[in-house]
């Protein structure tokens, strides 16, 4: 049964770029941490899992708030790296070809091509206007706001609405 921490318990540093070394105040030191939201979508800085090797929770933060200043900006950089999703600000193109869609997206990271086989259960719209976006090789997308895009990217990304 994995431990809860405070933030007066730990303090991490950056191992790379998402991994962290986790240093206890009793001494202990476990280097190579991953650390993953227990709850991805809505808990972005509560109950942080900082997972080993085996994929065993070695302990969960309560709250990134209650780090200190240096493990909170560790913590938050390795975060922000594994999560990383890039956000589609307007569609370019959409095409069919070999059953699958494809759409030319810009995002906040460039430009992508983005593959979709199956558009009910990869294309999620959300009750707040979010829409999440998985492609056929396991990529993320998110449109933080359906309704701030153009009206041609809404109709390409939602045409039955």
């Amino acid at each position: 049964m994995p431990r809860y921490v405070e933030g007066t318990d730990i303090k991490l540093k950056v191992r790379d770029r998402i991994l962290v070394d986790a240093e206890f105040f009793n001494g202990e030191i476990i280097e190579g941490l991953q650390p993953r939201r227990l709850f991805p979508v809505s808990g972005l800085t509560r109950y942080i899992a900082l997972m080993d090797d085996e994929g065993d929770a070695a302990c969960i933060i309560r709250s990134i708030d209650s780090l200190f200043p240096e493990s909170q900006e560790a913590l938050t950089q390795a975060l922000n790296e594994y999560y990383m999703i890039p956000k589609i600000t307007r569609v370019l193109r959409w095409q069919t070809k070999h059953g699958s869609h494809i759409w030319t997206a810009e995002t906040d990271h460039g430009q992508v091509d983005i593959e979709i086989t199956d558009n009910s259960n990869q294309v999620k719209r959300l009750y707040d206007d979010r829409v999440l976006i998985k492609d056929g090789y396991d990529n993320r997308y998110e449109i933080p706001d359906l309704k701030q895009l153009d009206a041609r990217s809404q109709k390409l990304i939602m045409p039955n609405t």
